[in-house]
């Protein structure tokens, strides 16, 4: 029996060509000696022949790549450390195997510790260690009663996550080569686990086999703080991320992946892992230099409760600016809506993404803050002679609600200019023109609503005892009338 199983096959998908890498990756660890079949590795396919029953070959070949061990669904082709055998185990769990009938787990569970970063408390996270699972069983589904492989073989979930039986057709069927390469799959996949009792599988792109075998043998475990993600967004860029920073042939480099999102399903209350969206990413070398900045300024943190206990708290405005980019939009669009569904409580994370800003969006910015500024100003100086101190949040939360009332490019232009124009400072003085782009060129109005929003919502220029700072160019002669200013924006 000789089996062909080729990347380029017109018949494969994403998930098909990244199982037969799987599987190259499977084979890269075995003793020739140690079983009953030859195989061969080039670029683009992977040829396995046997003179025995296909079924002997198969579960010989099964055996050799998974296995439990110590509780964890062990692969040695994969050479992961205890932290990255849990990540792996926990993530197959939760997306390929998280129907109960797919594995069979201890009913009491233990607890692991994790350190996340050096002078920080550890992470306990419980764990049920795994006694069985699909991987590990007899695949009697995929074979005759002599041992031969069917024509056609029913697949579910446990061999992509979220395929389900359809009611008029029943099971997905599959033929001998598609079957065995999903069977791969999980070697190849990473996994991410997400708030709110979520996960991601994510599926990259393979273009070469040989290259992509070499690639994922020197890349290392996922550890604990890595398998946390903010989002199934986050969770592509992450992993594209990490794939750009290895360093080898860039023309064989991952550039796409796929990332299957699993949680609940309102139709289904039995099972937490069902399929509720796939993703189709690829990205700019660019797109991800901002993201790797990004995630530096939201990183996790680790929180710890007056009773000593931990947990890794995730930042909310990630996914949200991560959408952004994947989508190809400015890191900051759709602020409007964020700030109206979300508390900001990472202000200083987006006071350094503004650096990103490029020079027409932080012309505009400067111009949106400098008005706050002097806004406060009169704010402060009106709480002075009435004897009260100045409520931040209050003068703040007013200016913020003035900006998000307009629904319509004329309403938000008019509240802009008004704003700008009680307001004055040296921000606005000779940017006329490029304030005048930005509320009425083509349908730039809302982008200009999010960027001036988050100028008031990141504004930091407080001075000592949480007082607002008195900027030097208000407390300068204002009389003068900035024409240029006022003739293109009124």
């Amino acid at each position: 029996m000789t089996l062909t199983l080729s990347i380029f096959d017109p018949n494969t998908l994403l998930p098909h060509r990244a199982g037969i890498a799987g599987l190259a990756l499977a084979l890269s660890v075995i003793n020739p000696d140690d079983v009953p079949f030859a195989w061969e590795v080039t670029e683009d396919a992977v040829k396995l022949s046997w003179e025995c029953s296909d079924k002997e070959a198969v579960l010989s070949l099964l055996q050799q790549t998974y296995r439990i061990q110590d509780g964890y669904l062990d692969v040695p082709a994969l050479n992961l450390d205890p932290q990255g055998k849990y990540t792996f185990t926990e993530g197959v769990m939760t997306t390929f195997l998280q129907h109960g009938k797919q594995r069979k787990q201890l009913k009491e569970s233990i607890t692991l510790t994790f350190l996340i970063d050096e002078g920080q408390p550890e992470i306990s996270q419980t764990f049920r260690p795994v006694e069985d699972c699909y991987y590990t069983g007899d695949f009697k589904e995929a074979f005759s009663s002599k041992g031969a492989f069917k024509s056609k073989i029913p697949l579910k979930g446990h061999h992509l996550p979220g395929l389900v039986e359809c009611f008029a057709h029943g099971a997905y069927q599959e033929s001998p080569q598609g079957f065995l390469s999903l069977v791969f799959l999980p070697l190849a996949c990473s996994y991410y686990h997400l708030p709110g009792y979520r996960s991601a599988v994510v599926i990259p792109e393979v273009k070469n086999l040989q290259q992509w075998v070499r690639r994922r043998q020197n890349s290392v475990g996922r550890t604990y703080k890595n398998f946390r993600s903010s989002s199934s967004g986050e969770s592509a860029l992450r992993f594209l991320l990490q794939e750009n920073l290895i360093q080898d042939n860039r023309q064989f480099r991952v550039n796409y992946c796929e990332v299957y999102q699993l949680g609940k399903q309102q139709w289904d209350g039995s099972q937490s892992y069902l399929k509720q969206a796939v993703y189709r990413v690829k990205v700019s070398d660019e797109i991800l230099a901002l993201y790797d900045s990004a995630f530096q300024f939201f990183k996790p943190q680790v929180r710890q409760n007056e009773k000593g206990e931990t947990w890794l708290a995730i930042s909310k405005i990630l996914p949200w600016l991560c959408d952004n980019l994947i989508a190809d939009k400015p890191w900051y669009s759709d602020f409007h809506t964020f700030y109206k569904q979300n508390e900001l409580y990472e202000r200083k994370g987006l006071v350094k993404m503004t650096q990103y800003l490029d020079t027409l969006e932080q012309t505009f910015f400067d111009a949106m803050q400098g008005a706050f500024s002097c806004y406060l100003r009169e704010q402060h100086i009106q709480a002075q002679k009435q004897g009260r101190p100045l409520d931040y949040k209050q003068v703040t939360d007013k200016v913020i609600n003035r900006l998000q009332r307009p629904s319509t490019q004329q309403d938000f232009a008019k509240t802009t200019v008004d704003f700008l124009s009680r307001h004055r400072s040296k921000a606005t003085r000779g940017v006329g023109a490029e304030i005048y782009q930005w509320l009425h060129k083509d349908n730039q109005w809302k982008q200009a609503r999010d960027l001036a929003l988050l100028a008031i919502a990141s504004y930091t220029g407080k001075g000592k005892d949480g007082q607002p700072e008195i900027p030097a160019e208000v407390l300068e002669d204002d009389s003068q009338v900035d024409t240029e200013f006022e003739l293109l924006v009124s």
